[in-house]
This record gives structure tokens, C-alpha cells and sequence, in this order.
């Protein structure tokens, strides 16, 4: 009832717009409707038709406001609208755009409720950001926001070139990631994550030392060596103690590297994607061999009995840092994290304990094909009735610059970073310095994760962030990147999913369970009754809407 109010507010304010000439779009043309100066010191004064503005010249003084997330001040964090940061972000934009800025606090744990208020009040900032894809369609359904794809090339250059190409949209710039593909308008801009490194698999290698063993580099070698792992107990913890490998209920994740080695590797990205069900890929050839292969292993006391118990990583981290367990499949990052602590906790029981990274699920081609995350983050926008759109944008790009985004990032040389062997590392500041987001992501708005200009010195930088050895982090995030597959973006608008997602992810945990302990014999009759179900439970009809809305998306792009 709350949203729907909201959004009625919303469509009042935007017909209040219109009639008052304040600032609202028609069409694809984005000058503003009044063809009156205002005298207003923060709207851009008109421009001649023949006048295009470009983003490095200097126009008369003007001002906007800006969203900033409220994260609280507890552990001596600062107001996000008023600190050191943001007094030096806004003498910068004086001196070199002559652009007043002000901060704007938005709760990030109340987020979507304070940004409804402040749109249907029409009090909104002239930056807006937001993590959710949804709220930014239904501004834009309901005529809330500027397109911004006319000022692309002219205010927002910089910004163009650092997000770069699209790596999930061959062909396509990321910029324009969110383009409307009936009318080319762009209503809203992600930022570019740096680190899209996902999955990880996990090794003690300590174990493969006592057994003489080297690291496995194909899913045989890792085989062999659960199997020496479990006849041997070269750990020491009593056979009947060994858990060769470890997972949780969510096998989709926590087995994911080793069982989509097993799908065909010749799968079209389209039918990759029509097929793949609430993150789950239960129905792409091959998939169910992997499964099958779990099933092999489970029956062979390879992978620990109680899985399917295991409704979180509680129990599954507790065996890992007893040091019971020899293998296990993870975040990228997951054992050198400080929570949960793995890799440290282990230490404190067994202290020349060591859990590597390796690489060796090989597909059908005979690579390690693994997913990577979405390279698009957080997305900002420019709500339809800014009275100065055009100093929004030239905010945006002047972030976007090289210098300007990497100070805000790494702060003061010995305060809130050391060099060490030539490469920055994050230090905790404290007092006015202090960050109050990780590399003050709350202001570098267009970038998600570290970028210090070279992609050898980010790695270096991320692996300095741990308490552990940087070089178990750098081997780890080079498994993770290696033969890398992007995601699969389509820009559709889903729905089918929503009455289901839970009721599907649910059976499929289930099914997933019963088919690993299924007798071996019994593996095929109740893998197929378990997806014949999961598909009546809502799946064939996602199924369906994907395969239409990826039709309808391959026929815009052939108009």
C-alpha cells in the first residue's frame, strides 16, 4: 500500500512538472522547456541551439545536491554530508566548475523507502544512487527520470572511457549498459566493478605435502588426492574424522566449479540464459553428469555426510577450522577472509596448516571455464525534475577522472595508506580522515572496488588488503579470472520469477540432496522425477518468459 502511495505521489509531482516547466524531458530532446532565463544560481543558464556543452569548460556558477549513504557514526565514522572528504570534493568543484555542491544523506539500510519520499516530494538529489535495478524502473515507468544519453558524448567523456567496454554486451560501451533498446534512452548509469573474480576452489595443501602429492591441475588429480586424503589421514585427525571435501544444502554453490566443468561447453550464451532458473543451472546439458559425479563421490565417503544438514556455513567453517577437512569450494577470497576467519582459526589448531587455491576442473575443451560477477555495480541517475542536469553530469565526469577518484579512494600517504613495496596499501585512519565506506566508495560513485590505473598493481593492492600471505590471495585471484566466462546480461524486464524464487530454490536444494544420496542405481529415476517437479513448480514458466523476452531482445537488434 506504502509503494502505491508513493508511486501515485510520484505521478502528481511529475504533472506538476510538466505544467510548471521545470525541467521535464519531452521526447529524446533534453533542452529545457522553458525557453525563459532563470535566475536561479542553480539552474545552467539556456544555451543557443547551435551551443553544445562540453564537460572541461568552465560555465557560470551553478549548484546541485548529491546522494550519499548514511552508513551511521559508530566506530568514529563522520557525517557523510559534511567531512573532510566532502569539504575537499566540494572546494575542488568550486575552483575547477565553478558547481556548489551539496551532500545529501540517504539511509543505505533504509534506502528504498527515504529515495521514494524524496522522488514523490520532488525533493530528490541531483545525483541519485541506488543498488536497486527495480526502483529505477519504476521512476522511469512513471516519467521520473532525465535521459541522459544526449549529454553522453559532449559532459560525461571521462566517465565513458573509464567504464570502458561492455564485457556481458560485445559491441556495446558501458556506459550505455542501461539503454531503453526501443528508444535509446539511458536513464540511468552503473558503476564499473574492477574485481569480478567469483568462485574459488580450495585445498590443503599441507596434506598433499605428507602424502607427496602435487597440486591437482584436472578433476582426476583432485579425485585422487580426496581419495588419499581419506585412506591415508595425513592430518593426523583419525580416519573416521576425515572430510576429504565439504559443502553445505546450497550444492549449486558450494560444488559449482566441479559440477559445471560436466556442462557442454558449446552451450549458446541464449540458451545459457533461458535455461538457467533462479540462478540455478539444473537444466543445462551436461549438468546432471556433475551431479552424478557427486553422487560417486558421496557414496565413496568422499564428501561429508552431514551436507545436506548444513542450512548455512556455520557447521561447514567449524570443520574447516578444526582441520578436519581437505578440500572445499568457496568465494574466491573465502579462506583468507577475517570473517570467518578460516585460514587464521585453522592456524591457531594446527599451525603449519596451509589452504591453497587450485585450478583443475577442466570441461570437455579442456579448460578451467569458471563465472565471473557482473561488471556493473551500484547505478546513479538524474531525476527528470533537476533544474540543473547539466552540472549533475559534469559532477559525475570530473569524479570520473583519474586523479580526483583515486585520491578519494586511497586519502593521505601514512594516514589512511602505507606503500609498501611500491604498492598502496589501506591503513585504518582515524579522526577527520577516517573513511567511512571501504575506499570511500560512497563518494566515487562510478567505481566499485580499488583501480590504481594498472591491472597488476589493483592485484597487488587487493592481496595487501588481507592479513595472510598476498601470495595465496594473488594465486586465488588469478584461478578465479582464469578462462573466465562474463555474465550473460540481456536487457529484458523479468517477472515470471518472483511468486516462485523461494519455492524453487527450496525443491532445488532438495533435489539437489536426494539425487547426491540417492543409491547409485537409483541416480537417474530421481533426478528426472525431481526436475519434472521443479519444473511444474514454476520453472517451465520462467523458462518461458525467458525464452520470449530474449526472442523479442535478439529482434530489436536485428531492426
Amino acid at each position: 500500500m506504502k509503494k502505491k502511495l508513493l508511486s501515485i505521489l510520484l505521478v502528481c509531482m511529475m504533472i506538476v512538472t510538466v505544467l510548471g516547466g521545470c525541467g521535464k524531458k519531452n521526447g529524446g530532446n533534453n533542452t529545457q522547456d522553458s525557453g525563459t532565463k532563470n535566475e536561479s544560481p542553480t539552474n545552467t543558464p539556456d544555451k543557443q541551439d547551435n551551443e553544445t556543452p562540453v564537460a572541461d569548460e568552465k560555465p557560470p556558477y551553478s549548484e546541485i545536491t548529491v546522494e550519499v549513504f548514511d552508513r551511521g557514526t559508530d566506530g568514529g565514522k563522520t557525517d557523510p554530508t559534511n567531512n573532510y572528504y566532502t569539504d575537499w570534493i566540494k572546494q575542488k568543484c568550486l575552483e575547477e566548475l565553478n558547481l556548489g555542491v551539496t551532500f545529501v544523506a540517504v539511509s543505505r539500510w533504509e534506502e528504498t523507502d527515504q529515495l521514494n519520499n524524496l522522488m514523490a516530494a520532488g525533493t530528490a538529489p541531483d545525483v541519485c544512487l541506488t543498488y536497486s535495478g527495480d526502483l529505477i524502473a519504476n521512476y522511469r515507468d512513471l516519467g521520473g527520470l532525465t535521459d541522459l544519453a544526449p549529454y553522453i558524448d559532449t559532459l560525461l567523456p571521462d566517465l565513458k572511457e573509464f567504464l570502458g567496454p561492455d564485457l556481458a554486451l560485445p559491441g556495446r560501451d558501458m556506459i550505455y549498459r542501461n539503454m531503453d533498446m526501443e528508444t535509446g534512452a539511458v536513464y540511468s548509469i552503473p558503476a564499473r566493478r574492477m574485481n569480478v573474480a567469483q568462485i574459488g576452489t580450495f585445498i590443503r595443501k599441507d596434506w598433499l605435502d605428507k602424502l607427496e602429492l602435487p597440486l591437482p591441475t584436472t578433476t582426476e588429480e583432485f579425485y585422487n588426492a580426496l581419495v588419499q586424503f581419506k585412506e591415508k589421514d595425513p592430518g593426523g585427525v583419525g580416519k573416521n574424522n576425515v572430510v576429504p571435501f565439504t559443502m553445505t544444502s546450497d550444492v549449486r554453490w558450494r560444488a559449482s566449479a566441479l559440477i559445471e566443468s560436466f556442462v557442454d561447453p558449446n552451450l549458446s550464451d541464449k540458451e545459457r540464459w533461458i535455461n538457467t532458473v533462479v540462478e540455478r543451472q539444473y537444466l543445462l546439458p551436461g549438468y546432471k553428469e556433475g551431479v552424478r559425479f557427486l553422487n560417486k563421490m558421496y557414496h565413496e565417503g568422499l564428501i561429508d555426510n552431514q551436507f545436506a544438514l548444513y542450512k548455512d556455513d556455520t557447521d561447514s567453517d567449524n570443520l574447516i577450522k578444526m582441520g578436519v577437512v581437505g578440500s572445499f569450494i568457496h568465494n574466491w577470497d573465502q579462506p583468507y577472509r577475517d570473517t570467518p576467519g578460516l585460514l587464521r582459526d585453522l592456524r591457531q589448531n594446527v599451525p603449519d596448516a596451509e589452504i591453497v587455491s587450485i585450478d583443475p576442473f577442466q570441461n570437455a575443451e579442456g579448460k578451467t571455464v569458471k563465472g565471473l560477477y557482473d561488471s556493473a555495480g551500484v547505478n546513479f541517475f538524474v531525476p527528470a525534475f533537476s533544474k540543473n542536469v547539466e552540472g549533475a553530469l559534469r559532477y559525475i565526469n570530473w569524479l570520473s577522472k583519474f586523479e580526483n577518484r583515486s585520491y578519494l579512494q586511497l586519502g593521505d600517504e601514512g594516514v589512511t595508506h602505507v606503500i609498501e613495496n611500491g604498492v598502496p596499501k589501506i591503513i585504518p585512519a582515524e579522526g577527520e580522515k577516517i573513511m567511512n565506506s571501504p575506499q570511500n566508495i560512497d563518494y566515487t560513485i562510478m567505481i566499485n572496488g580499488l583501480d590504481l590505473g594498472d591491472e597488476e598493481l589493483n592485484v597487488k593492492a587487493i592481496a595487501s588488503g588481507y592479513t595472510v600471505e598476498p601470495e595465496l590471495v594473488i594465486t586465488a585471484y588469478e584461478n578465479a579470472m582464469r578462462n573466465g566466462r562474463p555474465a550473460i546480461i540481456v536487457p529484458v524486464t523479468l517477472s515470471a520469477a518472483g511468486p516462485y524464487t523461494q519455492t524453487l530454490i527450496d525443491k532445488g536444494n532438495e533435489l539437489m540432496a536426494r539425487a547426491i544420496t540417492a543409491a547409485p542405481e537409483e541416480f537417474d529415476a530421481v533426478w528426472d522425477a525431481g526436475i519434472e517437479d521443479w519444473l511444474n513448480s514454476g520453472a517451465r514458466e520462467i523458462i518461458e518468459e525467458r525464452r520470449l523476452k530474449y526472442e523479442e531482445y535478439e529482434a530489436s537488434l536485428n531492426n
